[in-house]
């Protein structure tokens, strides 16, 4: 006779709860729906439950709907105003709404000054608004860029300046599958940002410092001095840092791309594995502490304070203490009820999250946290069960093995969806990274722990570095490796959600062989690869024309199905950060793959034909001569600073647009503006509309 189903819900009543939460913070964030709306139907739904809870018992039987509908219009008007609540656009002192160019500013710096390349990089709040000499208090954050120098390298935590330069909003710079930096730095509370020389800021006398942060910097620095003490290398003590209290200053650049392309970039971020590393050696450490009756209430006070000791030496990131409010949902429930479903304490945690920051819920190391978790705890035992092995150290093996497999089912569809690649080595890289990360990671914290005596701390510090080079080396070597990586994937979010809905169903066919739960994982495979082929077809007829929006470049492709040509800086080709960063996700969302001779193109100077379009790009000062008859070009790009006059130049050509891209500089396009304005010639400006994406076909 075949086993009832048992419902998750029923076991793990918060999944209830945390769908509507959920789902009333994604319609918030995308349909912007008005308070009001909001606030009646938390009303109506309160008032119909108290009705639900107040009729008689035999009524409340009959009417069982009614109350799971009030329960979720409940919890979907909390997702909603809760989202609506943490918009630091909607909080009546942000000073964006008082705020005019010319106003000065009172801002205070809110974390170390991060070193860039020709820059400082630091986060400040808006403390004060200084408008018709009176002063305002405001609420809100801004980025600074320092201009290099002596007097800013002594600015730090908690100074505080006076500035009157323009703020800029910051904007995305529009390129097609770009990174949404503009809604990243919203989520944080940040809408503005300015470029501060020496004389445009006013250093006041005093600082704004809070104790708590204090002594994070404080603390995180003492471990810092420690670690570049005893730990040679540069590359190996970048790592270490990273690994121990999540500093990345320090980290090479190349040794995190070569994690990222062999899936174990988790190790250097501080998450899910390092909590529950520190959660792990706290419950062996206090586990004498459950043995005794009055004292058994100790071990997960301990254990919770130094969960949260951690996460605050770790930086305090919203990574480590999301990490920390899950293992401490988890250490309360083994405490309080013995016998509580993981599900339930998932959902508990990650209910508890949201409630405090909804934008959470679009962070990619959130979405990847919960999904490993969820992943190994649903396939990690059915997988391990496919083999029996009688040795230790090859159970042992196959154990960590069994969780890399299986924290990947739910995983992968997600990372593609974010990372557009796979990386196919990631069972071998995670056999070494994890466990000898896991080992480095205590040997820091015993580094921390003996460093006031020298030599050993220097002699622990030394095997630490084979350590490290040992795992940056094999990492490396496995990177080199032919087809490790899987490059370029482009995936929706319906095909990313049909993904996941196939891998559970699958995975839960597998393990109680449910015969619907396989038709449900063939019928999402089936859509999958339906929609798949569909772009693929779509992406095989398109013809396009993109004019990017890369600061101080010129780049521009022409796209023929899933082929292409490049026109731009020579520079964007060599340097990969620059490339990856503005062009390939554009590529990637096209699918289109290297560069190759296209139809219907060609090139001569400084006109180009493509598909029967006339396009000239202008980067340099040019003579043109007046001609009987005006030729007809659909596409003038100016780039760069040529000495143009468009007045003069339509004697010549007869213009249907103009694209500026992101080398023309601000004064002279104020000037070709106002003549397209009067010319009656359209305009696209890369730099404030982004780029330009023509259809051609």
């Amino acid at each position: 006779m075949p086993r009832p189903p048992i419902y998750i819900w029923k076991n793990a009543p918060f999944i209830r709860l945390l769908a509507p939460l959920i789902a009333g913070i994604i319609l918030q964030w995308y349909l912007q729906i008005t308070p009001l709306v909001l606030w009646a139907l938390l009303g109506i739904s309160i008032t119909i439950l108290l009705t639900f809870f107040s009729i008689p018992f035999f009524q409340k039987y009959k009417l069982p709907a009614v109350n799971g509908v009030a329960i979720t219009a409940l919890f979907l008007s909390i997702g909603g105003l809760l989202t609506w609540n943490k918009d630091t656009r909607h909080d009546r002192d942000w000073f964006g709404k008082n705020y005019i160019p010319g106003d000065a500013i009172k801002i205070t710096i809110t974390e170390k000054p991060i070193e860039k390349t020709n820059s400082y990089k630091v986060n400040a709040s808006v403390d004060l608004l200084l408008k018709n000499g009176s002063a305002i208090k405001t609420t809100g954050m801004i980025i600074l860029y320092f201009k290099k120098d002596s007097l800013t390298r002594s600015l730090d935590y908690g100074s505080q300046l006076i500035i009157s330069k323009d703020l800029q909003q910051i904007k995305n710079s529009g390129n097609p599958g770009g990174f949404d930096y503009q809604r990243y730095s919203l989520f944080q509370g940040i809408t503005h940002q300015v470029y501060l020389k020496p004389n445009e800021f006013r250093v006041i006398q005093g600082d704004n410092k809070k104790l708590i942060t204090q002594f994070i910097f404080s603390t995180r620095l003492k471990v810092l001095n420690i670690l570049r003490a005893n730990i040679k290398g540069d590359k190996e003590r970048g790592l270490a840092e990273a690994l121990l209290i999540g500093y990345k200053d320090d980290l090479d650049k190349t040794l995190v791309q070569s994690y990222s392309n062999t899936g174990v970039v988790h190790v250097i971020a501080i998450s899910g594995l390092h909590l529950g590393l520190i959660y792990w050696l706290l419950l062996n450490l206090f586990k004498p502490l459950g043995k005794r009756k009055n004292l058994e209430w100790l071990k997960p006070v301990f254990i919770i304070a130094g969960l949260w000791l951690f996460s605050l030496l770790a930086g305090a990131q919203a990574s480590v203490i999301r990490s920390a409010v899950m293992f401490t949902c988890i250490a309360l429930a083994e405490t309080v009820a013995r016998k509580t479903s993981i599900y339930n304490t998932l959902a508990f945690s990650a209910f508890l999250l949201l409630c405090y920051n909804p934008y959470w819920l679009w962070d990619v190391g959130f979405q990847l946290s919960y999904l490993a978790v969820l992943s190994i705890v649903i396939f990690m035992q059915p997988i391990y069960n496919w083999f029996y092995c009688k040795n230790k150290a090859l159970d042992f093996i196959w154990k960590l093995t069994a969780v890399s497999l299986a924290a990947q089912i739910l995983t992968i569809p997600v990372s593609i969806y974010h990372f557009h690649q796979f990386p196919a080595s990631f069972v071998f890289t995670n056999f070494l990274a994890v466990p000898l990360s896991s080992i480095i990671i205590l040997g820091e914290i015993l580094l921390c722990g003996i460093s006031f005596i020298p030599s050993i701390a220097m002699l622990a510090g030394n095997i630490l570095y084979g350590l490290i080079w040992l795992m940056n080396s094999y990492i490396e070597r496995i990177e080199m490796l032919p087809y490790s990586l899987w490059d370029g994937l482009q995936i929706d979010i319906t095909q990313a959600i049909l993904l996941l809905l196939a891998a559970a169903s699958i995975g839960y066919w597998l393990m109680e062989k449910n015969k619907t739960a396989f038709k449900l994982g063939l019928a999402s495979l089936f859509a999958f690869c339906s929609l798949r082929t569909i772009s693929f077809m779509k992406a095989s007829r398109q013809q396009k024309i993109i004019v990017y929006n890369v600061p101080q470049k010129m780049a521009i492709d022409f796209i023929d199905g899933r082929h292409y040509s490049f026109i731009g800086d020579s520079d964007l080709v060599a340097d990969d950060f620059i490339r990856n960063f503005h062009i390939k996700p554009s590529r990637v969302k096209h699918r289109i793959g290297t560069e190759s001779m296209i139809q219907n193109y060609c090139c001569c100077k400084n006109l180009v034909q493509f598909n029967g379009k006339r396009i000239m790009i202008l980067d340099r000062s040019t003579r043109f001569n007046v001609l009987p008859g005006k030729l007809s070009i659909d596409l003038l790009i100016i780039s760069g600073n040529p000495k143009l006059y468009l007045t003069k130049f339509i004697q010549t050509f007869a213009v249907k647009q103009i694209a500026f891209d992101g080398s023309v500089s601000r004064w002279k396009m104020r000037y070709w503006k106002k003549d397209c304005d009067s010319l009656h010639i359209a305009y696209h400006n890369v730099t404030e509309d982004g780029a330009l994406v023509l259809n051609v076909q």
